[in-house]
């Protein structure tokens, strides 16, 4: 096929270049002209815009940072593409402005498909990402072949909008997790117990999570390269709040889930990956969360 990919971060990029490996006719398209450069050494063709992009493809897939950046880039793309070409969205969006986008695309004779995911950039690149997609059925038909071979599971939820708010439920079990936690430690931590012997009790126990049952390994590492950063967080999480309040769902969890990792932005660490939220539940409860080996 012809795809195109525009942005070409962490995840845009991993999957372009796993398009070019899969045989397709790849046009990429970034604001930064050195990541497409990069892209261009690999086998794809830079482009030197979305409009160029548009042009040139019949699926398009977008890895932008907010909605407002997928909207804006969505009417550029439409302007030049080819009628029934197929936009998309990787982001974790608004399912309103989804459903927008959707709207205006489909006036001008294109289709739309959400495709968030998880997996981050290591999933991008081992083709390991879940995707949750919202959009026609027959749409999805088209894309699904792509989908299937840059991850290892797919799921079409229904109508557009309805794959980012599987996303965003997804993110607040994670976030969630991972913030409850870290208080925990915190707290064992600050009485006065070791925290791999905290953690041991909690898997022994039966009440562990993606965080304690996995993540905890890796949090003496600190200030790695952001895959997934803090701010990009926080944007999701409060994406989610909005989501709630428009739904009526009483959400107080989510609320404070997302005021934690506004505070976390607030305290420098919005570029930071999101492992270093460690550091802002260690400012403040004034303990250090340090773990030592597991038993081989």
């Amino acid at each position: 096929m012809k795809i195109g990919v525009i942005g070409l971060g962490n995840i845009g990029g991993a999957i372009a270049h796993n398009l070019v490996e899969d045989g397709h006719k790849v046009a990429v398209y970034d604001v930064d002209s050195s990541r497409a450069a990069t892209l261009a050494e690999a086998g794809a063709t830079a482009l030197p815009s979305t409009a160029a992009l548009g042009a040139a493809s019949e699926l398009t897939f977008a890895s932008l940072p907010t909605p407002e950046a997928v909207e804006k880039t969505a009417a550029q793309w439409v302007d030049t593409a080819t009628p029934d070409s197929v936009f998309v969205d990787l982001s974790t969006n608004a399912p309103d402005v989804v459903r927008r986008i959707g709207a205006t695309l489909r006036e001008r004779k294109c289709h739309l498909l959400e495709a968030p995911l998880t997996g981050g950039a290591p999933g991008a690149q081992a083709r390991q990402l879940v995707f949750m997609v919202g959009g026609a059925r027959e749409i999805y038909a088209r894309a699904r072949p792509v989908l299937d071979r840059l991850g290892r599971a797919t799921f079409h939820l229904g109508e557009l909008g309805l794959g980012n708010t599987a996303k965003l439920v997804n993110s607040l079990m994670a976030f969630s997790a991972t913030w409850c936690s870290l208080e925990g430690l915190a707290i064992g931590a600050k009485a006065g117990i070791d925290v791999r012997t905290m953690v041991d009790v909690i898997r022994t126990s039966g009440t562990g999570n993606v965080f304690i049952d996995r993540m905890v390994e890796g949090i003496n590492q600190r200030g790695r390269p952001p895959a997934f950063a803090l701010a990009l967080a926080s944007k999701d999480a409060g994406l989610l709040v909005d989501l709630a309040r428009g739904l009526a769902v009483p959400a107080s969890v989510t609320a404070q889930i997302a005021q934690t990792l506004v505070a976390a932005v607030g305290a420098g660490l919005g570029q930071r990956d999101y492992t270093d939220w460690v550091e802002l539940a260690e400012r403040q409860s004034g303990v250090e969360l340090r773990i030592a080996p597991g038993k081989p």
